[in-house]
């Protein structure tokens, strides 16, 4: 451990050079394997609509077995707008709290879109560019994967559909004007753009909208027009998480330069891809036997959406319309609409499927919150280190500072 000083380092950074080559995949790591997807329509095992709406390179990657994926030299090239990024020791926090233990966190609110969404954001315009797509639809929460996907579609010179949750589009109007910054439009769901949208506005004019209904959306969106179209997903998927490993795996960097190595890493989960980001190469490093400790990982989650805590590992849609296939995850339900909490990205009914399988074999923890304790936990960061944490990842710094 390397010896404390009066003025410990604040910022951990790495440079360009440091950034991944290659991205970390847990697959062939898991205590078991997944269970696979279900096509709705034949109750057999399948993909379903997944081929018509996703290029071929990412249906590669989603199915994948390889340990290590090559990052392309155009998606690192973008990558150095923003990364690597820093790794700060909560110095300030951890004099309030009078604890001897040492708190850090990663900053990815250094990118373009103020979050860790690009990261997969940026590949997945990529490969959709390389294969002729001309326009991208997606969902979005609290507008941080809309507006990454906006900036990543203006990279590559593609349009960009965004459905965003009516209940995070009344209460976070900057988000859409970022979004039509980059060039992307943006429409409040349910809409009216869409078949689905407009049954749920017919029964009930004044929805607050969820995920499950603006994917839906951004789905139907891509099939309509499959041959220009095609959907980009910010969350849940294999291939969305093994593309956030760039933070994990910078972060492992990090820690040596300081010669440290974490007891527990907390993260937020909607959908389930910062916490895997950050976990994933951790979990490689105690699987693969070149962890120094035993780390603990823990998910925490919103009480207004505890899909882990609370929910059923059961087969479910990950959309209200399920059209998507039915996918192995802990669910609340693929009609459940939670309330409009300020934490957007965590109003998910559902979550990856690998967390589902990690929480079920005991590989991590899950804790949840509800989301006045969550601010006044973020207050204290806040006033402590400077930085105005977002409603999601507030979560973790609850769980930290308990």
């Amino acid at each position: 451990m390397q010896e404390e000083t009066d003025m410990p380092t604040r910022k951990i950074l790495l440079d360009e050079e440091d950034i991944p080559k290659q991205w970390y995949n847990i697959t062939p790591d898991l205590p078991k394997p997944l269970p696979p997807f279900i096509d709705p329509e034949t109750k057999a095992p399948g993909a379903g609509i997944v081929p018509r709406i996703f290029p071929r390179e990412i249906l590669g990657q989603e199915m994948s077995q390889e340990r290590w994926i090559n990052i392309p030299d155009e998606v690192r090239e973008v990558y150095r707008i923003w990364r690597p990024t820093p790794l700060f020791r909560a110095v300030g926090l951890e004099k309030l709290l009078e604890t001897p233990a040492k708190i850090y966190y990663k900053y990815e609110g250094t990118s373009p879109a103020g979050s860790h969404k690009p990261n997969t954001a940026v590949p997945q315009a990529f490969y959709n560019l390389k294969e002729g797509t001309e326009r991208l639809t997606t969902e979005t929460g609290a507008g941080q994967w809309g507006s990454a996907l906006a900036f990543a579609a203006a990279m590559f010179g593609l349009k960009a559909t965004v459905y965003m949750v009516r209940a995070s589009y009344d209460q976070k109007p900057y988000r859409k004007m970022l979004m039509n910054a980059f060039g992307a439009q943006c429409y409040a769901s349910p809409s009216e753009q869409t078949a689905s949208g407009r049954k749920i506005l017919q029964e009930d004019p004044d929805n607050k909208g969820s995920l499950g209904i603006a994917i839906s959306e951004a789905v139907e969106d891509a099939l309509v027009n499959e041959k220009e179209a095609n959907y980009s997903i910010g969350s849940v998927f294999n291939h969305v998480l093994l593309h956030q490993t760039v933070v994990g795996l910078e972060t492992q960097k990090q820690m040596q330069i300081v010669e440290d190595y974490p007891d527990v890493i907390y993260g937020c989960i909607g959908g389930g891809s910062s916490f895997s980001g950050m976990f994933w190469p951790f979990y490689h490093d105690k699987v693969s036997g070149k962890a120094p400790k035993k780390t603990k990982f823990v998910a925490t989650e919103a009480t207004a959406c505890p899909k882990v805590t609370s929910g059923e590992y059961v087969y479910d849609h990950g959309d209200t319309a399920r059209i998507t296939p039915l996918v192995p995850m802990h669910t609340l339900g693929h009609d459940f609409i939670p309330a409009p909490i300020h934490a957007g990205g965590l109003r998910y009914h559902g979550i990856a499927p690998t967390i589902s399988l990690l929480a079920s074999e005991k590989q991590l923890e899950t804790e949840a919150f509800n989301q006045v304790e969550v601010f006044d936990a973020a207050k204290l960061f806040i006033r402590s280190e400077g930085i105005i944490p977002a409603p999601e990842p507030s979560h973790a710094i609850k769980a930290a500072i308990d």
